[in-house]
């Protein structure tokens, strides 16, 4: 193949692939929720709960599932999809080993985001705030409260760091699952529960005509303000 050959199926892909995207449609065919910020309660948890709980109830698979959004000390951003594992007063909670690339970024620049995408219901909320270390004890009861798997999973360790094979991983999953399943009680000493304390809450409800309604939370002090934004 010539390079005049290579550059002709570089460009026939590059018109398929634009093609494929103008081609999909967001929202198509889903009856969109109405959501009157008028009526929207005095803080933003109870909002949430709300809304995570009417996105699981309509067939949202893994309604729970977020993007966090961390930073290093030089500011260089960096994403991820995780699982929450609570929301209450104390913040949104999520757990990940503290030697992990999130673990070491939250430590030096402890400010995040997290993202949570409903597309059947076209609704997205974010949250951003500071992100505070919970207690060796807190950590242990989350690890507990959770699947075999999980605990094996926490108990291989080791993520972020850069794997020699994919034979390595096998041999120490299945360590770890044998070491998970004789003993329940184990505890992996780098995991961490982690808290996003928020500032600010904005909760976007997606409208066929693009008139979505976006409300944000902003906290003042001990205070919630609640203010509308253009889409």
């Amino acid at each position: 193949m010539t390079y005049d050959d290579e550059a002709r199926d570089e460009a026939g892909a590059a018109r398929d692939f634009r093609t494929l995207l103008h081609s999909l449609r967001v929202w198509d065919g889903i009856d969109l929720p109405h959501f009157a910020p008028e009526a929207a309660p005095a803080t933003p948890l109870p909002l949430f709960r709300a809304w995570l709980r009417e996105a699981a109830e309509a067939g949202q698979p893994e309604a729970h599932v977020m993007t966090l959004a961390t930073a290093d000390a030089d500011g260089r951003p960096s994403t991820r999809v995780l699982t929450l594992h609570d929301a209450d007063e104390d913040g949104w909670h999520f757990g990940t080993h503290s030697t992990s690339r999130k673990g070491r970024e939250l430590a030096a620049r402890p400010d995040a985001a997290l993202g949570f995408y409903w597309p059947v219901q076209a609704r997205q909320v974010r949250v951003e705030g500071q992100v505070l270390s919970g207690t060796p004890e807190a950590a242990t009861a989350d690890l507990h409260a959770r699947s075999t798997g999980a605990l094996a999973a926490a108990l291989t360790g080791r993520m972020s760091d850069v794997l020699p094979s994919q034979a390595e991983l096998r041999e120490a999953s299945e360590a770890s699952w044998t070491r998970a399943e004789a003993d329940p009680t184990l505890t992996a000493p780098t995991w961490t529960l982690y808290a996003l304390a928020p500032t600010a809450v904005e909760f976007f409800q997606g409208d066929a005509r693009r008139q979505h309604v976006r409300l944000r939370y902003r906290r003042d002090g001990e205070r919630w303000v609640r203010e509308l934004l253009w889409p």
